[in-house]
């Protein structure tokens, strides 16, 4: 009889603490969002990847919240702007997802970013440098990567100087990301224009996802530029800077941040990519940051070599920050997440280095350099 009351009592404590030692070992849950397939597919599966390590790196230490996991929850949005809007509608419709890594590409952002903030869903940027984004005040959405403008005012600082340069060349892509970088180069140019330093002599557009470039090119050509830049993305670089070299195209090739990686030397082949220049934020093995390092080796550990464009890491910074959110408010309500990484977040250790935010969601303080393809094929610093 005693045995049976005792069983008893132990039934009804389990059921009295269960639900709450459940709730306690819940994950929590960060979306991400990025072009898993599609023609982006090399940036989407190093965001997932590099997602996956920095969730992995959190747990090891224990979690947050005092033994919470985290678990990434990814959702494919193919590259394409319908896409990112469903795959958005997807991760909100999901009420264990707290927030939102999200996504690769400006134009793919815009529309998601537009249903995350309809349903109050902190969400943030990777690789979405169109300067308007921030510029629609909206209260969900940060990135941490850095804009178009400071890009283009790098450029218009380093480029004509390093190439003696006098005829510029630009050509975009007509993507929110690809036209905008140009648009603001254009910009940052006008002083240098207008004193009579510079002067475009071609600006125009491509279209993405075409093979056959030898129209443009030969416009191009025909303006005998001293530099030439290219602010669309690497598989369209490829195959620009392969076919503009048999026109005899030779000044120097300058891609955005978008136009060059370890694909765009693979499709290029290493005999048309080494010479090849970028405008880019800090590559992942130029990072300084114990957490860089931490995270570099965790990552080739597994995968046997580290990121070759920054935007991956940009994507694991996201997530770094959105738990480290969860954990110092003690809350995965949206309304307290974007309020304490608006207001509070201010020089926080990522691996790209201190994260904070400007009232406008955007990422302070981040760096850009002019990099290199090497006779090995290497991504480096320019001299």
């Amino acid at each position: 009889m005693k045995i049976t009351k005792y069983v008893v009592m132990v039934g009804i404590l389990l059921c009295v603490f269960m639900p709450f030692n459940v709730m306690a070992a819940k994950p929590v849950v960060i979306g991400l969002q990025g072009p898993i397939t599609g023609p982006w597919a090399y940036e989407g599966q190093m965001a997932k990847q590099s997602c996956e390590i920095a969730a992995q790196l959190i747990n090891q230490k224990g979690g947050i919240l005092g033994g919470r996991m985290i678990e990434v929850r990814v959702v494919d949005d193919a590259g394409e702007p319908k896409t990112g809007a469903l795959a958005a509608q997807k991760l909100v419709g999901q009420k264990d997802v707290v927030a939102s890594v999200s996504t690769y590409g400006s134009s793919v952002c815009e529309p998601a970013s537009n249903i995350y903030e309809k349903y109050k869903k902190v969400n943030i940027g990777y690789g979405v440098t169109a300067v308007r984004l921030t510029q629609r005040n909206f209260k969900y959405f940060f990135r941490t990567c850095g804009r178009d403008d400071s890009q283009g005012k790098f450029f218009a600082d380093a480029v004509p100087a390093k190439f003696s340069a006098k005829k510029i060349a630009i050509m975009h892509d007509n993507t929110a990301f690809g036209k905008g970088l140009a648009e603001d180069t254009k910009r940052a140019l006008k002083s240098m224009i207008d004193a009579g330093k510079v002067q475009i002599v071609y600006y125009d557009a491509i279209t993405p996802g075409e093979k056959d470039f030898h129209v443009p090119l030969t416009n191009l050509r025909e303006t005998k530029p001293d530099v030439w830049y290219f602010t669309g993305y690497y598989a369209e670089a490829a195959l620009l800077i392969s076919q503009a070299r048999d026109i005899g195209i030779t000044c120097p090739f300058v891609g955005g941040n978008a136009a060059i990686n370890d694909e765009f030397v693979k499709i290029a082949g290493l005999n048309i990519a080494k010479g090849c220049y970028m405008t880019n934020e800090p590559l992942p093995g130029d990072l300084p940051y114990p957490e860089a390092k931490e995270f570099l080796k965790a990552y080739k550990d597994k995968y046997g070599e580290i990121p070759s464009s920054p935007w991956p890491i940009y994507a694991a910074d996201a997530l770094n920050i959105i738990a480290y959110a969860v954990d110092k408010t003690g809350s995965t309500k949206s309304s307290v997440l974007a309020n304490y990484l608006r207001d509070k977040v201010n020089g926080v250790p990522g691996i790209t280095g201190p994260i904070g935010f400007t009232k406008l969601g955007d990422r302070e303080g981040v760096p850009f350099y002019l990099y290199v393809v090497n006779d090995e094929g290497k991504i480096v610093i320019s001299q």
